[in-house]
C-alpha cells in the first residue's frame, strides 16, 4: 500500500516559532535639554542680560550700563497617533492560536505589552525627529525645529568659515569639531553642558576618526548607548559631550552649544510615555491614542555654532 501525502502542505509549526519584535532606535534629546511644561500654545523663554560698564574715577555719579529683558517664543504643535486593529483578522493565521484568548469576543491579546512598548518607542523616535527636523508650515504647525533654528538663518548663530563648515566624515571629524570649539563664544567656555549634536552616522564617523588618529586617548568603554542616544566625552576638552541622535539622521548637520539652553515646550511631560489602549466594541477593534504637544527654541543663539550642512 502506497502512502500518498501530496495533498498536504509541508508542515511548518508557526506557533512554536519565536516572534521577534522589531526594535526601534528611540532617541531622547529631551534628557539633555530644558523642558518647560504647561504650554498650551505659545509661551516665551524669558531672558535677562546685564551690560556692565566700568567707569574711571572715584566719585562717579552718571549711571552707565543696562539691564535688558527679552523673550524668545516657544510654539507647541499638537501631535497625535490614533489607530485601531481588528483582532479577528488574526483568526486565520498562527497569531489567532498563539496570541488570542478563546472565544469570539477578543478584547486583548498576548502581545499587548510588546505592542504598547513599540508604540511608545516609535512615538519617542518621531518626537526626536520633530524636535530637530520640523519646518514651519508642515503638519499644520507654525514652528521650526532645531535644524532650522541652530543655523545661519538665525541671527547670532556662528557658522565657521574654515574646517568647521564641513560635513563630518572619518577623515574630517576632528578638524571640524576642533574648529567649531574654536569658534564657540568664550562666555560659555566654563559650562558643563556643552554638547555636540549630530546624526548617529556622524557619531560613528567621529569614533572612527578617534581610533584612526591614535588609540592612546580613545577608550571604547567611554561610548555609551542609552535608550536611542550614543554619547561620549570629547577628549582633552572638559565639559564637552558628543551625542549622536536619531533626530539628525539623514543630515550632515553638527551643532555645538550649551544643551540646557535648548528649551522644549510641552503640555505635560508624562504625555510622552503614557497613552490610551482600549477595546472599542462599536468597531470591534483594539484602539490606541497618543497625544501630546511639542515645540522648541534656544535661549541665546550667539552661544551656538553650526556647520550649517544640510
Amino acid at each position: 500500500m502506497a502512502l500518498d501525502v501530496t495533498g498536504l502542505s509541508d508542515f511548518n509549526n508557526e506557533v512554536a516559532g519565536e516572534l521577534l519584535v522589531k526594535s526601534v532606535y528611540g532617541g531622547s534629546t529631551m534628557e539633555y535639554i530644558t523642558v518647560k511644561e504647561g504650554v498650551k500654545h505659545q509661551e516665551p523663554i524669558n531672558l535677562m542680560e546685564v551690560d556692565l560698564q566700568i567707569q574711571s574715577g572715584t566719585c562717579v555719579s552718571n549711571p552707565s550700563g543696562s539691564l535688558t529683558f527679552t523673550q524668545r517664543n516657544i510654539t507647541v504643535c499638537p501631535r497625535t497617533s490614533f489607530d485601531g486593529i481588528c483582532l479577528k483578522d488574526m483568526d486565520k493565521k498562527y497569531l489567532g492560536i498563539a496570541d488570542l484568548e478563546p472565544g469570539s469576543y477578543n478584547e486583548t491579546f498576548a502581545l499587548a505589552t510588546n505592542y504598547s512598548e513599540l508604540l511608545v518607542n516609535n512615538f519617542q523616535k518621531k518626537n526626536d525627529q520633530f524636535l530637530w527636523g520640523q519646518e514651519s508650515g508642515s503638519l499644520a504647525c507654525s514652528a521650526d525645529g532645531l535644524l532650522q533654528i541652530i543655523s545661519g538663518s538665525t541671527s547670532g548663530v556662528v557658522v565657521p568659515v574654515g574646517s568647521g563648515s564641513q560635513a563630518i566624515t572619518a577623515a574630517t571629524a576632528l578638524d571640524v569639531m576642533d574648529d567649531m570649539i574654536a569658534n564657540l563664544s568664550s562666555d560659555v567656555a566654563d559650562r558643563e553642558d556643552l554638547t555636540f549634536f549630530m546624526s548617529v552616522q556622524g557619531f560613528r564617523n567621529y569614533v572612527t576618526a578617534l581610533r584612526n588618529a591614535n588609540n592612546f586617548y580613545f577608550d571604547p568603554a567611554s561610548v555609551e548607548n542609552r535608550g536611542g542616544i550614543l554619547e561620549m566625552a570629547y577628549p582633552f576638552t572638559p565639559g564637552v559631550k558628543v551625542v549622536g541622535t536619531v533626530g539628525l539622521n539623514g543630515t550632515s548637520r553638527v551643532v555645538l552649544g550649551p544643551a540646557k539652553q535648548i528649551v522644549a515646550g510641552t503640555d505635560l511631560m508624562s504625555d510622552f510615555s503614557e497613552f490610551q489602549l482600549w477595546y472599542d466594541i462599536n468597531s470591534d477593534q483594539l484602539k490606541h491614542r497618543i497625544s501630546t504637544k511639542l515645540g522648541v527654541n534656544i535661549a541665546y543663539p550667539e552661544f551656538w555654532v553650526s556647520n550649517d550642512q544640510a
